[in-house]
């Protein structure tokens, strides 16, 4: 703790806004991924996490993948049930970090994950432009209406 002017004091502790933000951010993040392997690896098939390998190694990093977005969704949940459990849940920052995460893991995934690493594409064996420009281009949607909603929060805070 810290004095300030006046002498009210300040808390090392992060905002409810803050907290809000990036605990929805994590439990976001894990979502979109949870519905990347899913949908993308598991129902369709299209592609693993790690494509230019060998079928086991593909499986392997799929497991890994599941178990990181299992982690980040439960710890994201977590910590904004704790929030609220001592008064430090902020709804609004809640949604936009939901929204920014979703977007966030998708944006990455595609252009990192699919375009500068090559780990895999979306799907194989047909015209990658328009599942690109869906899944990153819906990505980055989810980015600007987290933006907007973040923006909107910090208004009315």
């Amino acid at each position: 703790m810290t004095g300030t002017p006046g002498g009210s004091r300040r808390t090392a502790r992060p905002s409810a806004a803050r907290r809000s933000l990036w605990a929805a951010v994590l439990a976001g993040a894990g979502a979109m991924a949870a519905i990347d392997e899913i949908v993308f690896h598991q129902i369709l098939g299209w592609h693993h996490f790690v494509d230019r390998s060998t079928t086991d190694v593909g499986l392997l990093s799929d497991g890994v993948l599941h178990a990181v977005e299992l982690v980040a969704i439960v710890a994201g949940v977590v910590l904004l049930v704790d929030a609220r459990r001592i008064g430090l849940f902020d709804r609004r920052h809640a949604v936009a970090g939901a929204l920014i995460g979703l977007g966030g893991f998708q944006v990455f995934d595609g252009v990192v994950h699919h375009k500068v690493l090559g780990l895999h594409q979306v799907r194989y064996d047909v015209d990658l432009v328009p599942y690109d420009l869906a899944w990153i281009g819906g990505g980055v949607l989810l980015l600007l209406a987290g933006c907007v909603a973040l923006v909107l929060a910090r208004r009315r805070a």
